[in-house]
C-alpha cells in the first residue's frame, strides 16, 4: 500500500555587544536619603526582600582617583560556565562594570559587581551602589522591606545604597545574595560618587546614559533561532521578532485555567534585544508550563493582551474571553517514529490531485463516521478508500492555518499550526504587513512576504512541515502577490519565489503557484518567475474551457488550454443547460449530464496535472460562487445514487488511461509539434477565425520508438484522436487514416452509462472513416494494431 502524498496550502552566535536599560531618571536628591554615614566599616547587614533575607556587603572608602574616557560598545555578555554568566558594562566617564551572576550550591544567587579603571576626582571619594529589583514593568521596582536599627520594621523602600568595597586584590567591588526563589528578576544598577573636598555627588550611568541592567535567575538568550528552543544544558531560550514594539514583555504561566501570567518579564531593550530580536532563556526546572507575549510602545502603559508566539509549535487553546487566547507550550514535543514510512516521491507530471476541505469533507452526518473524527484529519484518513476508488494518488488540502472567521481562510493566523488563534502579527510589528503602496494593500491585511523576517518566516515554516510532518508540497493561493514589494510594486525578480525554488530542504518539494485572488474572487494572468521548480495553475484553462462548451469563444484559447498545465478552479461562467436551477426535464438533465462528462474528459485528457475538487466527483456545485462560506459540507448519500455511481467510475477510468498512456497525457515537457496535429471535422485544418464553427479535434501521436502498439491490447500505445463538438447539433468527424491500425472508441460522452466509457475499447464499423457526434459532446479514440 502507497502512502497518499499530502500537499499544505498555503544558530546564529550569541550577540556579543548589547546594553543597558532605560529604568528612572538618576535624581540623587531622591536616593540621598538611604546613604549611611559614619565609620567607614560597616558591620553585615541583613535586607528583607517579599520576606526572604537578601544579603549584602560592608563598605570601606576609597583612595584618590582621576577620571578618564574611554569610548567603545556599551556591554558584552561572556558566558563563563553553565552556572555563570558574566556582563562588562561601558560608562560613560570610561571604564568599565563588569557584573557576575552565579548560581550557588546553597540555593542562592549571587551578584558580584566590580568596577575596573575608575579614577575618581582630587581626594579622597566614596562610591555607593544604588539598586532596585524589577519584572514586569522596568520603570517601577518592585517594593523591599529594610530592617536595621535606625529604620523601623516597617519602613518600605524600592531602592537600597550599598558601597563599594575593596576586595583581597584592590578591586571596588559589591557582592548581594539572593534567595533562588526570587528569581527570575532584574536588578537595575545605578552608580553615585562623592567626590573630592568639596562633598560633590555626581551619579556614574551607562555609556547610553541608562542604568546598569543585570538579569538573575534567567539569562539574556539567544537572537536564534525564532520561537523557543532546548539546550542540553536545561534551559529554554525565547526569541522573538518585533522592531516596531519598544517593549516586549514575556509572559509566564504555572496554570493555564487562569487569565493572568504568573510572571511577567520586561524584557531589557539592550540585554534582551539583538537589532530586533528579543530573547531571553529561562531554566526548564523553573515551573511554567505556557508563555507569550505582550508588545508595547514606550509610552504605552495599557494592558495589552498576551500574543501567541508565532513560532510556537505546541500550543494550549485557553479558550477565556475575547479575543479568544492561545499560549504557546513549554514542552519539548518528542520526534516523531517515521521509521518504516517511505515517501512515494511522485514526480509532479504524473500527480492526479483532489482538492478538498479538510472540515467539510467529513462534518456531514452522511459520512458515518463518530463525532470524535468528522470534520478532522483523522476523518480524511478513514476515507482513503475513496481517494484509491477514484485513482488519486495527492491530496491538497485547503488552508488548513487557523484563519480570521471574518476575512476567510486566506487570512491565517499562525504558519506552524493547524489552529489556534491570538497571533495577530500586525500587533506583533506592522512590518509584517504592507503598509504602503497601491491597490488598497494595508486594508487588506496582506503579508509582506518580500520583507526579510517574513520571508525567513515562511521558509522555515515550509522546512517544518516538510521535515516534521513529511507534507509533499505547497499550493501558494495569490501567487500573484508573492511578486510585490514592499510598496506594493511588481518584481521581476521576488526573492521569496526564488529562495523557496532553491531551498535545498525543499528541493523535492512540489511548489505550485495559484495565482487566484481571495480579494475580487477572480484569476489573475502573470508571467511567473518559476525557476524551473515552480508549477502553475493554469489561470486561463477554466475560463477557456467553459467559454468554448457553452459555445460563448473562439476554439483557439481551447486548443492552448488543452496543452498546458489544468485545474478545474471554480469560476463564475456558468451555464444552466436551458433552464435555471432544479428541473425535471429530460433535455436539460441530459445536456447536464453531458456537461459534467465533458469538463472531466477536458480535466484529464489535458496535457498537464488534473486538480479535482472535492465534490466534482458526485456534482455537488456551489452554484458558481468561490466564496469560502458558500462551500458546502460534501453529501456522501450522493454517492450512493446512480449519478454518483457512474460518475464516480469514470473519473477511477480517466485516472487510469492517464497512466496507461503516461507516454502522452504525463509527460515532463511538453510535446512538439509534430506529434500535435489539428482538425476540423473533415481532416483539413481548424477554422480558427471563424466563431461560428464550434468544433475542434486534434491527434495526438505516440512516440514511434518507445511506444509501439500491440494487437488488441488495451496496453496499445498508439496515438490519441479527441474531438470535441460544443455545437448544438450533430457533427459527422473524419477520423485521420489509419495505417496498420484501427481505431476503437474509448469514450464517448453523449453514450448511456455504462456504455460512454470502456477500456477495451470499441472499434470503427469495417469499412467507415466517420464518426457522427452528438451535439455537445467529446469523444476519444485510440488507435491499435489489427
Amino acid at each position: 500500500m502507497h502512502p497518499l502524498p499530502c500537499l499544505a496550502q498555503s544558530h546564529c552566535p550569541r550577540s556579543g555587544i548589547i546594553g543597558p536599560t532605560k529604568l528612572f531618571s538618576a535624581n540623587c536628591g531622591n536616593y540621598g536619603k538611604r546613604l549611611v554615614s559614619g565609620p567607614k566599616i560597616l558591620d553585615l547587614e541583613q535586607t528583607m526582600f517579599e520576606g526572604r533575607l537578601v544579603k549584602y556587603v560592608r563598605r570601606i572608602s576609597y583612595g584618590p582617583h582621576v577620571l578618564k574616557s574611554v569610548a567603545n560598545s556599551d556591554i558584552s555578555v561572556v558566558k563563563a560556565s553553565e552556572n555563570m554568566a558574566t556582563y562588562r558594562f561601558w560608562m560613560e566617564i570610561g571604564g568599565q562594570l563588569k557584573a557576575l551572576v552565579k548560581k550557588k550550591s546553597n540555593n542562592k544567587y549571587g551578584l558580584y559587581v566590580e568596577v575596573g579603571s575608575l579614577q575618581l576626582y582630587e581626594g579622597q571619594g566614596e562610591l555607593v551602589m544604588i539598586w532596585g529589583l524589577f519584572r514586569a514593568d522596568s520603570t517601577n521596582f518592585m517594593p523591599l522591606d529594610f530592617q536595621r536599627s535606625s529604620a523601623g520594621a516597617d519602613s518600605k523602600y524600592s531602592t537600597i545604597e550599598t558601597p563599594f568595597v575593596k576586595d583581597s586584590d584592590g578591586r571596588l567591588a559589591v557582592e548581594l545574595d539572593f534567595e533562588e526563589s526570587l528569581a527570575p528578576f532584574y536588578v537595575s544598577i545605578l552608580l553615585k560618587s562623592k567626590l573630592g573636598s568639596n562633598s560633590k555627588i555626581s551619579t556614574i550611568r551607562s555609556q547610553r546614559k541608562t542604568n546598569f541592567v543585570v538579569p538573575v535567575g534567567f539569562r539574556s538568550g539567544y537572537p536564534s533561532p525564532l520561537g523557543i528552543s532546548f539546550s542540553d544544558d536545561g534551559f529554554i531560550n525565547f526569541a522573538f521578532f518585533s522592531r516596531s514594539a519598544e517593549r516586549v514583555v514575556l509572559c509566564l504561566y504555572t496554570d493555564n485555567t487562569v487569565e493572568k501570567p504568573a510572571l511577567e518579564i520586561d524584557l531589557d531593550p539592550y540585554v534582551n534585544r539583538s537589532g530586533d530580536i528579543w530573547h531571553a532563556s529561562i531554566h526548564s526546572s523553573m515551573p511554567f508550563v505556557s508563555y507569550g507575549y505582550r508588545c508595547r510602545s514606550a509610552t504605552d502603559n495599557k494592558e495589552h493582551h498576551v500574543l501567541l508566539d508565532p513560532y510556537a509549535k505546541v500550543i494550549e487553546d485557553l479558550g477565556l474571553g475575547l479575543p479568544r487566547k492561545c499560549l504557546g507550550k513549554l514542552y519539548k514535543e518528542p520526534a516523531y517514529d517515521w521509521s518504516g514510512e517511505f515517501r512515494p516521491s511522485i514526480p509532479m507530471e504524473k500527480l492526479i490531485i483532489y482538492r478538498l476541505n479538510i472540515t467539510g469533507f467529513t462534518k456531514d452526518k452522511s459520512s458515518k463516521l463518530p463525532g470524535d473524527i468528522a470534520g478532522t484529519f483523522s476523518g480524511i484518513s478513514e476515507k482513503l478508500h475513496h481517494f484509491k476508488d477514484l485513482g488519486v494518488n495527492a491530496i491538497l488540502l485547503e488552508p488548513i492555518f487557523p484563519f480570521d472567521e471574518k476575512k476567510g481562510p486566506y487570512f491565517p493566523w499562525h504558519f506552524f499550526l493547524l489552529k489556534g488563534e491570538g497571533c495577530a502579527l500586525r500587533d506583533i510589528d506592522s512590518s509584517y504587513y504592507h503598509t504602503e503602496g497601491g491597490d488598497n494593500l494595508t486594508s487588506r491585511n496582506a503579508l509582506n512576504c518580500n520583507y526579510p523576517i517574513v520571508q525567513q518566516m515562511i521558509l522555515e515554516s515550509l522546512r517544518y512541515w516538510v521535515i516534521e510532518f513529511h507534507i509533499d508540497g505547497f499550493c501558494f493561493i495569490n501567487a500573484s502577490h508573492l511578486m510585490r514589494g514592499f510598496h506594493g510594486e511588481f518584481l521581476s525578480r521576488p526573492p521569496l519565489v526564488e529562495a523557496i525554488a532553491f531551498d535545498p530542504v525543499l528541493s523535492k518539494a512540489k511548489i505550485i503557484a495559484d495565482s487566484w485572488d481571495p480579494h475580487e474572487m477572480e484569476k489573475k494572468e502573470i508571467v511567473f518567475p518559476h525557476w524551473k521548480r515552480w508549477g502553475e495553475m493554469n489561470a486561463k484553462f477554466c475560463v477557456d474551457v467553459r467559454n468554448f462548451l457553452r459555445s460563448r469563444s473562439y476554439k483557439q484559447p481551447c486548443n492552448s488550454a488543452l496543452c498546458f498545465s489544468s485545474s478545474t478552479s471554480g469560476s463564475e461562467l456558468s451555464w444552466n443547460c436551458g433552464e435555471e436551477g432544479p428541473t425535471k426535464k429530460t433535455l436539460v438533465l441530459e445536456r447536464r449530464l453531458k456537461q459534467i462528462r465533458n469538463f472531466l474528459f477536458i480535466l484529464f485528457i489535458s496535457l498537464g496535472v488534473p486538480v479535482l475538487n472535492m465534490g466534482d466527483e458526485c456534482g455537488q456545485s456551489t452554484g458558481g460562487s468561490q466564496e469560502y462560506a458558500d462551500r458546502k459540507p460534501l453529501d456522501w448519500n450522493a454517492f450512493r445514487s446512480g449519478f454518483g455511481t457512474q460518475v464516480t467510475q469514470f473519473i477511477s477510468f480517466l485516472s487510469l488511461l492517464r497512466r496507461r498512456r503516461s507516454d502522452i497525457l504525463q509527460r515532463r515537457s511538453f510535446l512538439k509539434e509534430d506529434n500535435i496535429e489539428w482538425h476540423g471535422t473533415d481532416r483539413t485544418p481548424p477554422m480558427w477565425d471563424d466563431p461560428s464553427c464550434k468544433f475542434l479535434a486534434m491527434t495526438l501521436k505516440a512516440d514511434a520508438l518507445s511506444n509501439q502498439p500491440t494487437s488488441g491490447s488495451p496496453d496499445a500505445g498508439g496515438d490519441l484522436f479527441v474531438a470535441f463538438n460544443s455545437a448544438n447539433h450533430l457533427q459527422k468527424v473524419a477520423l485521420p487514416l489509419a495505417v496498420d491500425t484501427t481505431w476503437v472508441r474509448l469514450i464517448d460522452t453523449a453514450l448511456p452509462f455504462p456504455g460512454f466509457f470502456t477500456v477495451d475499447g470499441v472499434p470503427l464499423e469495417a469499412g467507415l472513416a466517420t464518426y457522427e457526434m452528438k451535439s455537445h459532446s467529446c469523444i476519444l479514440f485510440e488507435a491499435r494494431k489489427l
